[in-house]
């Protein structure tokens, strides 16, 4: 069937001619926030636009200049993209989320900033000892408090579980009802612990939640986890000690332990690389699927991370069904954001080819990976370097001087018996243990000798050290490159004016235009490919 065939629904009377030629749909694309009549040219058949007039029945033709009518389209606003449920959970304007960035890049004025301009923000715990995570809490709870939305990082520390636990249980102690959890390969008891306090049925019978998990993914089988109840094992361990009453352990039955999945595709810092588009609709299925197994009467959010640098990106995430975006990379930037003034300049220029996988400093012995910066600095290669050097020899002390000199000199800049005393020190307040198992193992030696390069050079780069900018580790995904490629020639283009409330709300002004436009295309309109072009401009 071509339009041609399409049986006009009536007719539009309009005051202003239609738009038919290609500037004038681009603009009708644009101008999101006006109902839109499809109509048909009366002579030349072809399909075009109109943002105001009236719809007449066929009855009421006679004696007006009319066009006939194929079809509307109702406003669209920024606002209505995702799932409006997630609004009214979570109190936001927008469905839109600035992820936690460890070491604190993701700011506690990035969260406040997010909170104040309708959306949700997660500071960035991960990698802070407990003082400055409860310094940013004081931060927040006083800026913020239950007036507005915002939430804090929890992640999986398999080499620091007491950690772990100690920031979940300042969580609870505090009130935080948000928690990114990030990193999970299984569930642990203080993350089970966060999502089932504070659970009980309401006056109507319906089970109320206090804390709200947002769960950080990028496989079915972790997501699984999530989406099913708390294993009762770990259930019956919390009540044991204490940390959960029999009723919240028994309504925890009756829930999933996360209502908020977070799929992570292709991204900066911890990442599988996987494809959006190919593991979302899997993730939704599964979800469904959960559903009508466990019968829960609570709806479950889907959203989408990783990827999200252009306006196009996240229409496409929220064209897939996601209750929510999530952007991470693109705000490490901002002016908000916690990295040092030169490492922005260097993600400023990236393209979407400057990254590349390193071995992540909280699991470098597992050899997992993250995706971080290449252009403008060494630690990608050197990072690979250790890890070669950790699964090729057993000990620092039987490192050949062929090995040892270029390790010394290139990477960790001193000794490594240096090194060691420092980090020696620093797990003997921190987890003794630690140090125990190294001086029986040279292998573990080893890996925390180079757990400190790993793990110093993010925050060389946060705080600016000139004399390790070569070292710098910067979490990094392509996304930063498609947004850069975005932004060029706009008011967004230089390091110091890209605010991340400016960046959020064009995104997805940009978001609005290009679903517009598909909308549109999928009523015959002839749409141009500019129609599809949102150029970033100052939005308030």
């Amino acid at each position: 069937m071509t339009v041609a065939d399409l049986i006009p629904l009536g007719a539009v009377r309009t005051s202003t001619p239609p738009a038919f030629e290609a500037s004038a749909l681009v603009a009708a694309a644009h101008a999101v926030r006006r109902p839109a009549f499809i109509l048909r040219h009366p002579v030349t058949g072809t399909v075009g636009v109109a943002l105001d007039g009236d719809a007449l029945s066929t009855r009421e033709l006679n004696g007006h200049p009319t066009y006939p009518l194929l079809g509307s389209l109702p406003a669209l606003y920024p606002e209505w993209l995702g799932d409006r449920g997630f609004n009214e959970v979570h109190g936001t304007r927008f469905a839109y989320i600035a992820g936690a960035m460890a070491n604190g890049i993701a700011t506690t004025e990035l969260v406040i900033a997010m909170a104040e301009n309708g959306m949700l923000g997660f500071f960035g715990s991960a990698g802070l000892t407990r003082p400055r995570v409860e310094q940013a809490l004081d931060t927040l709870t006083v800026r913020l408090g239950e007036r507005l939305p915002w939430g804090m990082n929890l992640i999986h520390s398999p080499n620091e579980p007491d950690l772990e636990e100690s920031i979940a249980e300042l969580y609870i102690q505090r009130g935080v009802r948000r928690v990114s959890a990030s990193a999970y390969m299984g569930l642990t008891e203080p993350i089970v612990r966060y999502a089932c306090t504070g659970l009980r049925r309401g006056s109507d019978g319906r089970i109320e939640r206090q804390n709200f998990v947002f769960a950080k993914i990028s496989r079915p089988e972790t997501a699984r986890r999530f989406l099913m109840p708390a294993p009762q094992a770990i259930l019956d361990a919390l009540v044991a000690k204490g940390q959960l009453t029999r009723e919240e352990a028994e309504l925890a039955a009756l829930v999933p332990v996360a209502e908020d999945i977070t799929m992570e595709a292709d991204s900066g810092g911890h990442t599988d690389n996987q494809t959006l588009t190919a593991v979302f609709p899997v993730i939704m299925r599964l979800r469904d699927d959960l559903t009508r197994e466990h019968g829960y009467t609570r709806p479950i959010r889907v959203g989408a991370a990783g990827g999200l640098g252009t306006p196009s990106a996240v229409a496409a995430a929220f064209a897939l069904g996601a209750a929510y975006v999530l952007t991470g990379s693109v705000n490490q930037g901002s002016l908000q954001g916690g990295l040092c003034d030169y490492g922005k300049q260097l993600l400023a220029q990236a393209t979407m080819g400057d990254v590349i996988m390193a071995p992540s400093a909280d699991m470098f012995e597992l050899g997992v990976k993250v995706q971080v910066l290449k252009r403008g600095t060494l630690f990608g290669p050197r990072a690979l370097k250790l890890y070669e050097i950790y699964t090729r020899h057993d000990s620092l002390e039987s490192l050949p001087d062929s090995v040892r000199g270029p390790l010394e000199k290139q990477i960790l800049g001193q000794p490594w018996q240096d090194v060691w005393q420092g980090t020696r020190d620093f797990f003997l307040t921190r987890n003794p243990a630690e140090v125990a198992r190294a001086e029986r193992e040279p292998k573990h030696k080893m890996a925390l000798v180079f757990r400190w390069y790993l793990g110093l050079s993010s925050k060389w780069a946060i705080v600016g050290d000139e004399a390790r900018r070569m070292d710098y580790q910067i979490w990094c995904g392509p996304a930063q490159g498609a947004f850069n490629d975005w932004v060029r020639g706009s008011f967004l283009e230089a390091p110091e004016a890209r605010d991340a409330v400016q960046i959020a709300l064009n995104l997805l002004e940009g978001a609005a235009v290009v679903t517009r436009a598909q909308q549109l295309r999928t009523y015959g309109v002839p749409m141009p490919a500019a129609a599809f072009d949102f150029s970033p401009r100052p939005l308030a």
